[in-house]
């Protein structure tokens, strides 16, 4: 962030020149979308230790239920989103001859606001009749997470629930290579020890622009990784540890109202 606020200021002159007037009214952008993610790390849970790995190839034969999406309101400019994902996986694996069940069940929700930093046009328009652009917009936000992990030996049961809040800070990075064609990324880091120790957030995103009856809409795929460490205490007075990533490819689409 500090060498980006750097190049900013250094280039104040010209970015005023090239930014945009924003548009004159609020639209709201829907984004539903599929996040495929492996799950891999270490949770630890009254006093047992056990590996988290659910790998991508595996992901629809461990998946018990997912929804996801993103809302945006913006008027080019300024801007605030929601993005909310429920998901619930379990798995097994052999721990000293003995089969050992993990059900993992995840509620992330973020809520975030952003501004256009810096905007330039590309030339030419798109085919929803706007200018080609890249732009710039730094982002702040809050990052809910709701974690139940239930760990199930067979002799012995048991199952922990914990949520925190993060705040985080990022950038979003979005530029029109054609008319159709546009590729997006994000990053953020969050925890700072307030919620959980740490939290990065990474997303890229290409995307291509079509209609769906009369509404603009932009068809999305991409990859995406959120790695979380979090440490708590449990009802049997031992540590509770969540330090688990979550990773891979996600498809969705933005319809623009």
């Amino acid at each position: 962030m500090s060498f980006f606020a750097a190049a900013f200021s250094a280039q104040a002159a010209d970015f005023d020149s090239a930014r945009i007037a924003p548009e004159s009214e609020w639209r709201v952008i829907v984004s539903p979308y599929v996040w495929a993610a492996s799950l891999k790390g270490h949770a630890e849970l009254a006093g047992q230790t056990t590996d988290v790995d659910v790998p991508f190839h595996d992901i629809f034969g461990h998946l018990d239920f997912a929804l996801m999406g993103n809302v945006e309101v913006t008027n080019g400019q300024w801007g605030v989103y929601f993005d909310g994902q429920h998901v619930r996986t379990t798995q097994d694996e052999e721990v000293f001859h003995h089969q050992l069940g993990l059900g993992i069940e995840t509620t992330i929700l973020s809520a975030g606001a952003f501004y256009r930093l810096y905007e330039e046009q590309l030339g030419g328009t798109t085919v929803f009749g706007v200018p080609r652009r890249l732009s710039i917009e730094p982002t702040v936000g809050v990052r809910w997470t709701r974690l139940k992990a239930t760990v199930d030996a067979g002799f012995f049961a048991t199952t922990k629930r914990a949520d925190w809040t993060d705040p985080f800070v990022g950038l979003r990075l979005s530029a029109d290579l054609n008319d159709r064609w546009t590729v997006n990324a994000e990053t953020d880091v969050g925890g700072f020890d307030i919620g959980s120790k740490l939290s990065i957030n990474a997303q890229a995103y290409l995307g291509y622009r079509t209609y769906v009856g009369s509404m603009p809409t932009i068809l999305r795929i991409g990859y995406r990784a959120l790695s979380q460490d979090y440490e708590g205490d449990d009802f049997t007075g031992n540590k509770f540890r969540w330090d688990v990533t979550q990773h891979g490819p996600v498809i969705g689409l933005s319809i623009r109202f």
